[in-house]
């Protein structure tokens, strides 16, 4: 899997983009030593198909590709993928842009934009440009109607008429401007919004006011076949083939396409490093407003560090990304991926010699019936539990109020995640049984394993007999999908229209919780004591569906 690094030297000089056949001796490597080794490595161990670094240093710039494509070839400056959530960035710009020449102001209501919309307000305040830009609207992160005919392509069939059905029946948690939550609808709605009032489709729009004058020939969301041709086929984060993703009215949340040379081309601009037309509209979007944590604060999409770095990173079902640069705007990096794996740690390293490098793990395989020796709770604080439950296709684990993530064997007793730099090592006692972990995240933290005694209730999962859980089988219709409830031997399974099936387990008749999301299910019954209906609670909402069909 592992190939020698493909290098080459790519320039950006007013809004063009010259690419030179030239090799890049090693005294002109850009990309500092232990970076390579860990893409290297990652690679070697599988958890990366490819990887292609494009590294600006001063004047001098470098693409260097790590892996093989399904092809047998190195991926290079050419290679195409999908840059996810990168996209932001350019659809602030593209706001930055309107502000800049007076279209719009960042106080616009989007509401002005789409006339035709109801967007929703709380307590007389609307949701504003700005408010979208900077991930303040008060919108969800994703529209509960997003459920498409193909769970692998989820944003394709989402269409302006579902848009605009979801934000007409929506009601806002808090008021808009009030506090920061990542949102791809909300920026997805900014995208769509600039792009009506301009009377344009999204890729359009970004063809006008930045990808030509900057000369990225190469990137867009509608891109002709000899550069669809050069697109690396995408992987899950367990290295599955994974298909591409489509957008429609969401296009401003994540639907560019792009390569490592033309992103060259969109890094240096951003830098200041080659002058350009829309140096202005860049600085407006990198200016942070506010702040989204202690250590990190957001401007138009990009985020800035405690340290200055400025940044933001893409994933999609198949790819991941990273674009940043440092203070001094002297150092910048692009990382592009075929894998839905984060690169962040690779791309902050090359941009702080003192960023630490998340270590390489190889899965192994070990026997089903040893992974359900670690199945448990365990206690790593106070109200703060780790849940490690198996499912077919492995371990997962889940914090309290956090989502699950697969967990894969390095050796006996450790395991690794694929997230987030960490790492799991089990413990035992004299008799061999497993009575806690270490999670090795930031530091190491010691987590014993709870006994059924200790247990809270919500956990316990065996208040309804085996031989009921047939009463809740069948489907149950939201209005935004069916909710399948299926027996697998001795538990139930619930799987969503667009969504992998994922068990549930009873805390008392009738009542059922998730172990992969914070989520429960509650079952009503008819006068005749037949289940009829599902009430599901997620995210401080209360969503009913009637009994479809069932035994």
């Amino acid at each position: 899997m592992l190939s020698l690094p493909r290098r080459c030297i790519a320039a950006c000089l007013l809004g063009a983009c010259f690419i030179t056949g030239m090799s890049v001796s090693a005294s002109a490597q850009l990309l500092p030593e232990r970076v390579e080794k860990a893409a290297q490595d990652r690679i070697a161990a599988g958890s990366y198909q490819t990887l292609v670094f494009g590294i600006v240093d001063g004047d001098r710039s470098e693409v260097v590709g790590f892996g093989k494509l399904d092809s047998g070839k190195p991926p290079d400056g050419d290679t195409l993928y999908e840059i996810g959530s990168i996209t932001k960035t350019f659809t602030a710009t593209l706001l930055a842009a309107a502000v800049l020449s007076g279209q719009v102001k960042l106080d616009t209501p989007v509401a002005e934009l789409l006339p035709d919309f109801r967007i929703p307000s709380r307590n007389g305040r609307e949701i504003t440009l700005g408010d979208l830009a900077t991930q303040h609207s008060g919108l969800p992160r994703l529209p509960s109607n997003l459920l498409g005919r193909t769970p692998s392509n989820p944003y394709a069939d989402y269409d302006a008429a579902k848009l605009k059905a979801f934000l007409a029946g929506y009601d806002l948690p808090r008021d808009p401007g009030s506090a920061y939550e990542y949102s791809n609808l909300g920026f997805g709605l900014l995208g769509y919004a600039l792009a009506r009032s301009s009377h344009a489709t999204y890729d359009a729009l970004a063809v006008k006011e930045i990808l030509e004058p900057l000369g990225m020939s190469a990137t867009g969301t509608e891109l002709p076949p000899a550069v669809t041709a050069h697109l690396a086929p995408g992987h899950d984060g367990a290295g599955r083939a994974a298909g591409s993703w489509d957008f429609d009215a969401l296009a401003g949340a994540g639907a560019l396409r792009s390569t490592a040379n033309d992103m060259l081309c969109y890094l240096k601009a951003n830098m200041g490093v080659d002058r350009s037309p829309l140096a202005a509209a860049m600085t407006l979007a990198q200016q942070p407003r506010s702040d989204v944590t202690k250590t990190l604060r957001i401007g138009l999409a990009w985020m800035t560090t405690g340290t200055g770095i400025v940044w933001h990173n893409g994933m999609t079902g198949g790819y991941a990304s990273f674009i940043g640069f440092s203070p001094a705007r002297r150092r910048g990096v692009v990382i592009l991926s075929n894998t839905a794996l984060d690169t962040d740690d690779l791309g902050f390293a090359v941009l702080d010699a003192n960023a630490s490098l998340t270590p390489t793990y190889k899965a192994i395989s070990l026997p089903d019936a040893s992974l359900d020796e670690y199945v448990g709770t365990y206690k790593l604080g106070e109200n703060f539990l780790l849940n490690v439950f198996h499912m077919r296709a492995g371990l997962f684990a889940r914090a309290t109020g956090q989502v699950a993530f697969p967990i894969f064997p390095s050796a006996p007793n450790e395991f690794f995640a694929k997230i987030a730099g960490i790492g799991i090592s089990f413990t035992r006692d004299a008799g061999g049984l497993v009575t806690g972990l270490v999670l090795h995240q930031n530091g190491n933290r010691t987590a014993p394993k709870l006994s059924a005694a200790e247990l809270p209730r919500a956990t316990e999962g065996s208040a309804v007999d085996a031989g009921a859980l047939g009463d809740y089988v069948g489907q149950y219709r939201f209005d935004f999908g069916i909710l399948d409830i299926a027996l697998d031997r001795d538990h139930l399974e619930a799987q969503l229209t667009g969504q992998p099936p994922f068990p549930i387990f009873a805390s008392a008749r009738d009542k059922f919780f998730y172990k992969v999301v914070d989520a429960r299910l509650d079952f009503e019954r008819d006068a005749e004591g037949k289940i009829s209906a599902v009430v599901l609670h997620q995210n401080g909402r209360d969503l009913r569906a009637p009994r479809a069909s069932g035994p």
